[in-house]
């Protein structure tokens, strides 16, 4: 049997943290939330409140290629955007799981 990941994507307000936490204690299988936090405060080197504050979106849109300066090389949000999705696809791998939130909307 394959492992099986449930993605919550949720906003300020949401309930989403509360739902993934119900969800995976339903389910018998563990939820990444501020876990994720830690994990890629450990992988990035960035202090756990900028991973808060500016970890959770991707630019996007047609308009992210003018409103970044790439000609430098990756921006912070692009190594930070690659960590979790590193950590993220990692727990996804090892077993199943909940997780809530930081960029969980999965491309699988």
């Amino acid at each position: 049997m394959s492992n099986r990941v449930i993605t919550i994507s949720r906003e300020f307000g949401s309930g989403g943290r509360t739902i993934g936490k119900r969800v995976a204690e339903k389910l018998g299988i563990p939820c990444y939330d501020a876990e994720l936090i830690q994990k890629i405060t450990e992988e990035s080197g960035f202090k756990a409140d900028y991973i808060k504050e500016e970890g959770e979106d991707a630019a996007s849109g047609w308009m992210s290629p003018f409103l970044t300066n790439r000609a430098f090389g990756p921006t912070n949000q692009d190594k930070m955007w690659t960590i979790q999705h590193k950590i993220i696809t990692d727990l996804a791998e090892k077993g199943s799981c909940v997780i809530v939130g930081r960029c969980s909307i999965g491309d699988r």
